[in-house]
């Protein structure tokens, strides 16, 4: 089983137990004394599929491009990342405008023990980034043994 650990940089909330701390600022807002209520987490949703020869993990990022995205393994350890910065100037007549937008995100993966970590393979189509993680031939000649109850 794959388990899995996700980390927004932006967009994150805080714990239950900093509540309290926050009260008296949490009353300046209009979201009923939640002091981060209205902000969005910006982790995308994973799909994880399993077949014999490999796992599949499926993301959801529209908007980004194949080279938005770092995918690195560390020992058993799978990461997903990206960092977008955009930037928009408009110059018309007596004034500019600036536009500035950054967004990132990063999630990690304890990866099983039967999982061939050389050839796992990444691509990025129509929105959806794909990783396929094939498994270690011994994995794949696990059979199905059937076990009588006495």
């Amino acid at each position: 089983m794959m388990s899995t650990k996700a980390l927004a940089r932006n967009g994150s909330t805080l714990p239950n137990v900093f509540d309290d701390f926050f009260k008296p600022w949490n009353e300046w807002f209009n979201d009923g004394g939640n002091f981060l209520a209205n902000r969005t987490l910006t982790v995308p949703a994973v799909n994880i599929t399993e077949s014999k020869e490999d796992f599949k993990l499926s993301f959801a990022i529209p908007g980004m491009k194949k080279d938005d995205f770092n995918v690195a393994v560390d020992g058993n350890m799978l990461t997903i990342s990206s960092d977008k910065e955009e930037s928009k100037e408009e110059h018309e007549n007596k004034f500019t405008r600036k536009e500035y937008n950054y967004s990132s995100f990063s999630r990690s993966f304890s990866l099983p023990e039967d999982v061939n970590k050389d050839n796992i393979q990444a691509s990025y189509t129509d929105g959806v980034l794909t990783l396929s993680l094939p498994k270690k031939d011994e994995a794949k000649r696990a059979t199905f043994k059937s076990i009588h109850v006495k």
